[in-house]
């Protein structure tokens, strides 16, 4: 009840403050008549202007990006305390808030830089720097801003003009988190990997239906993040977020994605976000990750203002919670560096369930007709709003689990892979001298390529089996241990079966193609020799043609059959060049560049 009451009376004082557009250095979009979004060039002088009026406030960049524009970064500390291992030492939380990764929706970044102005300039809400340093990156996707016109988002209310999805490489950074191929999001993971922000914000405005909610936020509170920190998320920062959203006339619900399509009879889908998607990531580094989603249809100022709210209740709850959600993150990383981790079964793989729970869903009466244009179904929405009683598969099963290894140990020439590493801040080490080791790794079969491209890769997926053997590794092989906080990143990337693995993204793509052939002349006398000399051989034959008619019908196929199973074969093909150490004893015994 006190948490509430000191609750309201804080949004109380932030109404009052939020309603006067004459306060010092209004924003662009004030100036608006909150109806458009500055431009990038407006956008960096604004931040400047506010790092020279306020000795709070730092201005600098942490890149550029490939059209040659610096990526911009706005640190926000109580008495101008930039350094890090100093706001560490002080306890304070680190709080990461991005705008315009999808460059058309600029709602955060407008949200954002008023914020940042109450708190410094105004000073109206200058207790929000209390406990809490901020990060600001007004515009992640800098390229895809000064895309910028009327027509970039079909389905959005405002504001007048904005920016485009994707970078001018037409990469959707927010499936870049992992494979990382853009420069910006390189740049970006060596920001956050320096910094390893305590909690991140990314600021969306979300497509589909039409509903109530001038937002929607999703969390990962379904299995990928550590149990302590879900909990903390579930506990400390979801309850009290929503019951300070609805107290300032602003309630939320998560992410609206519907069982159906459009149609909200068919019930809200809830999911685990895979870390290709921002907090996604944040989760498998131990860390909370909030996704706001203002909702298209609302005119921009609610949007804006429904995004304010919501990171202004944010730096709240992180004010009050700051020691903690500390505490959860210490103990999250101090475990997933253990050996006790490296026993447990890691889930990597999930899927929704059918059980479900009824919730009260904010919507607007519709009506589903057949289209005489396309004959698809047509989603007609009124004005007139309505409470659905909806059901909400709010259940996650795991699908997939892993025992995390002692290290992982990866060939010299698989260079792209190995420059992803300091990109994503894992330590590793290299072999001075060459030598064999036992390991797990494994032997794939039927390959299927996606049939096209996304995000700029030839996605893959394999069946496999599980090889142990004794494999030759050379000098300048890489060594990564697995005692390190961010485990669950390292596994997810290279555990073939990860959703966002390299094996997944397409990296180890050419492991798949057959390199050698053996010509009809040659192979159709010594298969009859094989057999001749291995009669168990001939059965498998007899038994694989009797059971598999394409290949029965196939008489190349037939014939590299045959050469698979002779000394000729490539001992590669097929093979997962990573190896897997499950005992540390196989590491002791590695001779590693000092």
């Amino acid at each position: 009840m006190k948490f509430l009451s000191t609750s309201l009376l804080l949004l109380f004082s932030i109404s009052i403050s939020f309603a006067q557009t004459d306060k010092k250095m209004p924003t662009y979009y004030e100036k608006s008549n909150f109806l458009g979004t500055p431009k990038y060039d407006e956008t960096i002088e604004y931040c400047k202007k506010l790092s020279l009026e306020s000795n709070l406030i730092k201005f600098t960049t942490y890149g550029k990006s490939p059209q040659g524009r610096d990526l911009p970064l706005l640190i926000v500390s109580k008495d101008g305390d930039f350094d890090l291992k100093s706001i560490r030492k002080k306890g304070k939380v680190v709080l990461l808030i991005q705008a315009c990764i999808h460059a058309g929706e600029p709602d955060g970044k407008d949200a954002g830089l008023m914020l940042i102005r109450d708190i410094v300039i105004t000073k109206t809400q200058s207790a929000l720097l209390d406990n809490v340093c901020i990060l600001f990156i007004p515009i992640v996707n800098v390229d895809g801003h000064e895309r910028y016109g009327k027509y970039t988002r079909i389905n959005q209310n405002g504001p007048v003009e904005c920016g485009w999805r994707t970078t001018a490489q037409n990469y959707n950074m927010n499936r870049d988190f992992m494979k990382a191929d853009a420069p910006e999001t390189q740049a970006w993971l060596q920001l956050y990997n320096e910094w390893l922000p305590d909690f991140f914000v990314d600021c969306h405005v979300t497509d589909g239906a039409d509903y109530q909610y001038a937002i929607t936020y999703a969390m990962e509170v379904y299995g990928n993040m550590a149990p302590e920190i879900t909990k903390w998320t579930n506990e400390n920062y979801i309850s009290k977020v929503e019951k300070l959203m609805t107290s300032g006339n602003f309630p939320i619900t998560p992410y609206v994605q519907f069982r159906n399509w459009y149609d909200p009879r068919s019930g809200l889908i809830s999911w685990v976000a895979p870390p290709m998607l921002s907090q996604g990531y944040a989760a498998i580094q131990n860390r909370p990750g909030l996704l706001i989603e203002s909702h298209m249809l609302k005119d921009y100022k609610t949007r804006v203002t429904a995004t304010y709210e919501m990171l202004k209740n944010t730096l709240f709850i992180l004010n009050s919670e700051c020691k903690n959600l500390l505490r959860a993150i210490k103990n999250a990383d101090d475990y997933t560096a253990s050996s006790v981790f490296r026993k447990t079964q890691y889930p990597i793989q999930f899927e929704p369930t059918s059980d479900s729970t009824i919730i009260d869903f904010l919507g607007f009466e519709y009506e589903g007709v057949k289209s005489d244009l396309t004959g698809g179904t047509w989603f007609k929405y009124s004005h007139k709003p309505i409470t659905y009683k909806i059901p909400f598969f709010n259940k996650q099963k795991i699908l997939s689990t892993v025992e995390i290894p002692e290290a992982y140990i990866i060939p010299p020439e698989w260079l792209e892979v190995i420059s992803k590493l300091k990109t994503h801040g894992i330590n590793y080490s290299v072999l001075e001298t060459g030598d064999s080791i036992f390991i797990n790794s494994q032997k794939f079969r039927n390959a299927k390529f996606r049939d096209k491209p996304y995000e700029g890769r030839q996605i893959v997926t394999t069946e496999s089996n599980d090889i142990f053997e004794k494999r030759y590794f050379p000098a300048g092989s890489v060594l990564v241990k697995t005692n390190q906080r961010n485990a669950g990143v390292i596994a997810h990337l290279f555990e073939s079966t990860g959703p966002d693995s390299f094996l997944h993204w397409g990296f180890f793509n050419t492991i798949f193609q057959q390199k050698e052939y053996a010509e009809s002349y040659v192979m159709e006398g010594m298969a009859r020799e094989m057999m001749k000399k291995d009669p168990s051989l001939k059965t498998e034959f007899e038994l694989k043609m009797a059971m598999d008619t394409a290949f029965a019908k196939d008489s190349e196929e037939i014939l590299n059959w045959f050469y698979s199973k002779t000394p000729y074969w490539d001992s590669k093909f097929n093979i997962y060049p990573v190896g897997r150490i499950l005992d540390a004893k196989e590491i002791d015994k590695l001779k590693m560049l000092k």
